[in-house]
Parts: C-alpha cells; structure tokens; sequence
C-alpha cells in the first residue's frame, strides 16, 4: 500500500489523539470536541467552515430541538400519562408485565430522547416491583433494553442514526429519511422483546430494587401554607374546589383565618379571602402551586413577594428556582425555628415547605424547629442559595423532584402529532419541522424558555459538532479509504452478511467506551470506503456500525440508560454481560440480514 501522506498522518493522530481522550476520560467530551474542530482548522485538513459546519449541521440541530420535545412531554403531563397507560395494561404477571412494558417503552422512546423513558419508567417499575412482588432486577434491564432499541424505530431516535444520514450525504449519497430504518428497528425491538420473555428473563437475577435517588430526599409529602386570594374563583366554595385546583391528594392540618383556628368538621365551612390552610401535599402537587397558583398563593412568597418571581406568560419561567435542603448531623440550624434564620432578610431566599420523617410537622411553617434530616423547599436565585450554603455548610442541596400536575398534555399530544405527521410527509426538512414543533411546545407553554435551554445536553450538542467535521476529514483526505482498503484485504472474500456483522461486532464493542456519535465519527466514514471498495452499496455497511453503537448491550457502561438502572436494579457488571451480550449478538445477526435487503 503507498506510503499515507502528510495529510492523512495528520488526520490519523488527530483522530488517535480524540479515540485516547474519550476512553480514558481525561477531559469531557463537548472539550474533546473542540478541539477535534481546532486541530482540523489549524492544520489546514479543514477550512475553518468546514471545521464549525458541525454547529449548524442538521444532526446537531435536530438532537437539540428532541431534547426541548422530550422535555415538553415531560413536563405537559404526557409522559406521565403515556406511563399509567403502560402501567395499567402490563397486568400483574411477569412475562405480561415485561412484554407490555418493552413494547410500550419502545414506541415512547421512538421520538424521544431515549434515556427519557428510562428515567421516567424507572420508579414506577420500582413501585410496581413492590406491589406484585416481583423483582426489580426482571424489570430495570429491560426496560433500559427497550429504551434503546425503540430509538432504533426512527431516524430522530438517537445521534449515530442522524450522522449516519449526514455522512452518508458528505460521501455524495441521498440522506436518509425520518422511516427509512423503521423495518430493521421494529424487527429488532419485537426480537427483544422475545429474547427477553423466552431466555433473558431466566438469566436476569432476581434482586430487589434499592430504590432510586438519595434516601435522605425520598419524603414525599411536605408541609405548604397557602393563602386564599381576595380575586379567587375559589371563594364561597368548599374544600373538595381545591382538588381541581392541582391538589388531588392533600391533607388539610389547620384552618387559619384572622389568626384564629377554625374547628372541626370542615364539611361546611367555604373559602373565605385571607383564609391560611396549612396542608400536606406532594411535590408535584407543590410545584403546581408554585408555577399555576389558581387564586391561592403560597404563603411565604405572600409574604415576602419579590418582582420576577412570578411567571410573565406563555414561555417565561419564574426568576427564581426551587430546590431542597436537608439539615445535615452537627448543622447550626438544629433547634432553630424558619423565622429566626431570617432567609428572606439575609439572603432573598424563601422557605416553600418543610418535610419531615416520622410525625410531620404540623404548625405554621415559620414556627417549626428544624431537626436532623429535615427537608426544606427553598426558593430564590441561584446566588443567593449558593450564597445560603456557603453561610450555613450544614445544608445539603438538591434539586426539587416536582413537576407541575399534567394540564397540557393534550396539548402537548397534539404538536407532537403533528411534528411526526409533517416529518413523515417530508414537506419540509426535517430539522424545520422538529425545530418549528419544539418552538410550539414552547409558545404554547408546555415547556418554557429557560426549560428549553437547559433541556438541550450542551455535550451532546457540541460533541456531534465536533464529530461531523473529523468524518468530512477522514473522507476528504483518503484516510478512510486507506482502512478500507486493509479491510478489504480480509473480507474481500467473504459473504455481505458476514462483513456487515464483523463490522456490527466491532463497533458493539468500541461503543461500550465510546458514545454513538463518537462510534460512528471513527468508523462511520471507514465502512462507507469499505462498501466502495467491496463495490457494494454504502448504506447497510454505515448502520451496522449505527446500530451497533445503539443496542450494544454487552456492559453496563454501554450507554447512560444502562447506569441509570444498575443502582436501582442492584446489579453486577456481569449480569450485563450475561444477559446483554446474546441479545447483541442476535441483532447484529438480525441487522447483518435485514440492512441489505431493505437497502438493496
């Protein structure tokens, strides 16, 4: 073979330098990628729009807008919605439970972001695994499985699938559409599925679930006063009003009006402006309060009200944001009531609500003494609360788990419908239609601005931007096709299937250190040569290394869906490699087999 030429070196070590970064984890992969996109500028391999044409490339603008969708279906209540209907049809026996939740799994993950599924699934298999009394170990896996291969569904499902579109289209071919991969991703999630139910499930251990999240943040149900609003639509009504007001669940602990307790039944009594209820209620409960007040207010932030705390319409977010704070052994704060710490006068920072374990508090929320392990609900901006901590070491933040109850899921249900029906249609480019679709969920409300941004994974997003341009390197400059060429050398002679399932075993494996995208930018452009090479079409040869870097199931490490269940599930490293590596190895056989046809 000649002799590789400057150029071609250049790319080699750029491209070594990158592979040596991101499996020893020495810097993030967003950093990684930068410097990908300066290495390939400064060396001249690129111009410099070639470099950063990654930042505007249709891979990294359509993953953003699925992040900000995905977030939209969270907090409109669709999720959740789509999860009680999984729930309610899974049925109380385990291989109807598996079957239905995979399923289920897979068609939520096939337009999301796909640890979405898996996180918001997640607790809900822990409850259900307590109640039927099945382990939660035959479940978590599963369900990570399913995430994955549902986002095999669709072009949009994961990363790999839209570089794939991108680098086919640099090596002169037509990109893929949004379905184009549909009939080998249902084939894979069904085999899945079988997998799981005929041979999986008996290799799966049978450990209970240790829950997910810190301990010391799992109450759930806090201690709020709300105040009753002089314009309220709730006054002269009954207490039951207050359900349709976001409170399904609340316990009524005192009833306040001009400073005096209200006795005993409360059946005939109505809401009167002023009225102070303290109530216990949940923290989805309370963020609904906080976010879509109805005529009652909490009545701390009554109290203290501050300019921008409020929402300002469709699209804005309040100012200040919600977290919570355990009094943590040894904390100053012991014994000392909410009023006394002054919050508001020292830091601008509000008390919400307290919860704590054992007996609940059941006083005005400025007389209760706090105690170890006490969890208050605090808000204000970022400063302050930092500011609150620093003060006071013997509080531990963490982020406030709840979400406001659903009331725009219909909503939320209908863009989506309508993004996915535009997308099918192929009326207008894809990235258009998914950003115009995100834009929506956002005048309408269903996810606001700031929740927009910050659903977008900037690693992600950067990553994918640094990752294109080293593909468009390794074509450009023949280093790709050097590769393939000592490919070829090897498998010129063997069957299509058997290549394709070579390169699928390869990537499997690589992807279980490295991201899809990062799988795909090191190998996606060496399959493409090798297809050349061989003379045969380039397609099946690009997503076999796609699908690969999705459903490579062989480690816990694979994927981000994986490590959120291990905890929970109570895990070992090896139960993955039990259980995941005979299912990758089927569907590296089932996508050897199908990719040619549904590509010839």
């Amino acid at each position: 073979m000649p002799t590789l030429d400057a150029q071609q070196i250049i790319v080699f070590l750029i491209a070594g330098g990158a592979l040596a970064l991101l499996v020893t984890e020495w810097l993030r992969v967003d950093i990684v990628a930068v410097l990908i996109i300066l290495a390939l500028a400064i060396s001249g391999i690129l111009k410099p729009q070639e470099a950063f044409s990654g930042l505007s490339s249709e891979p990294a603008v359509i993953v953003a807008a699925i992040f900000v969708l995905s977030r939209a279906l969270q907090l409109s209540g669709l999720s959740d919605l789509i999860t009680d209907w999984i729930l309610r049809a899974a049925g109380k026996s385990e291989s109807r439970v598996l079957a239905v939740m995979m399923l289920g799994v897979s068609a939520f993950s096939t337009f999301t972001e796909h640890v979405t599924p898996t996180a918001i699934m997640m607790p809900a298999l822990l409850k259900l695994s307590r109640e039927r009394g099945i382990p939660a170990s035959k479940l978590l896996m599963p369900l990570s499985f399913a995430a994955s291969l549902g986002s095999t569904i669709a072009l949009i499902g994961a990363p790999a699938f839209l570089f794939s579109s991108t680098l086919l289209q640099q090596a002169g071919r037509p990109g893929l559409s949004l379905f184009s991969i549909t009939p080998i991703g249902l084939t894979l999630s069904l085999l899945g599925v079988l997998y799981v139910l005929l041979i999986g499930r008996f290799l799966l251990p049978a450990h209970k679930g240790r829950g997910a999240g810190n301990d010391l943040f799992q109450e759930d149900r806090y201690l709020a006063e709300l105040t009753v609003l002089p314009d309220s639509a709730l006054v002269g009504t009954h207490l039951e009003q207050l359900r349709s007001a976001g409170l399904g669940s609340f316990e009524l602990i005192k009833w306040l009006r001009n400073g005096e307790s209200l006795r005993r039944p409360f059946g005939k009594q109505v809401l009167e402006p002023g009225d102070t209820l303290l109530i216990h209620l949940t923290s989805d409960e309370l963020a609904t309060l906080r976010q879509e007040p109805d005529g009652l207010k909490l009545k701390p932030v009554d109290q203290f009200d501050r300019p921008g705390a409020h929402s300002e319409g469709p699209g804005e977010e309040l100012s200040a944001h919600m977290v919570q704070a355990v009094v943590m052994p040894r904390s100053q704060l012991v014994g000392a009531t909410i009023r006394e710490l002054g919050l508001q006068r020292k830091y601008g920072v509000v008390a919400l609500a307290v919860s704590r374990a054992g007996t609940p508090a059941s006083e005005e929320i400025d007389r209760v003494r706090l105690r170890v392990g006490d969890v208050l609900v605090l808000e204000g901006d970022e400063d302050e609360i930092q500011q609150l901590t620093r003060d006071q070491p013997g509080l531990m933040l963490a982020p406030f788990p709840g979400q406001p109850r659903p009331r725009k899921a219909r909503v939320a249900a209908a863009i989506m419908v309508i993004t996915i029906g535009l997308a099918s249609a192929s009326i207008l480019p894809l990235p258009v239609v998914l950003v115009a679709g995100a834009l929506a969920m956002v005048l309408v409300g269903c996810v606001t601005v700031n929740q927009a941004y910050q659903a977008i994974d900037t690693r992600i997003f950067i990553f994918i931007a640094g990752a294109i341009p080293l593909g468009l390197a390794m074509q450009k400059t023949g280093a790709a096709e050097r590769i393939a060429h000592l490919l070829q050398g090897v498998m010129g002679g063997w069957p299509p299937m058997a290549t394709l399932f070579a390169l699928f075993a390869v990537a499997a494996l690589v992807t279980q250190v490295l991201s899809d995208a990062g799988t795909l930018s090191i190998f996606g452009p060496v399959a493409i040569a090798l297809a050349h090479a061989l003379n045969r079409a380039p397609e099946p040869y690009v997503l076999a290394i796609a699908f690969a870097a999705v459903t490579g199931f062989v480690t816990p490490i694979a994927h981000w869906g994986n490590l959120l269940v291990f905890g929970p599930g109570n895990y070992r490293f090896s139960d993955f490699v039990k259980v995941g590596t005979p299912l990758t190895v089927l569907i590296g056989l089932a996508v050897a087999w199908l990719a040619p046809i549904v590509f010839a």
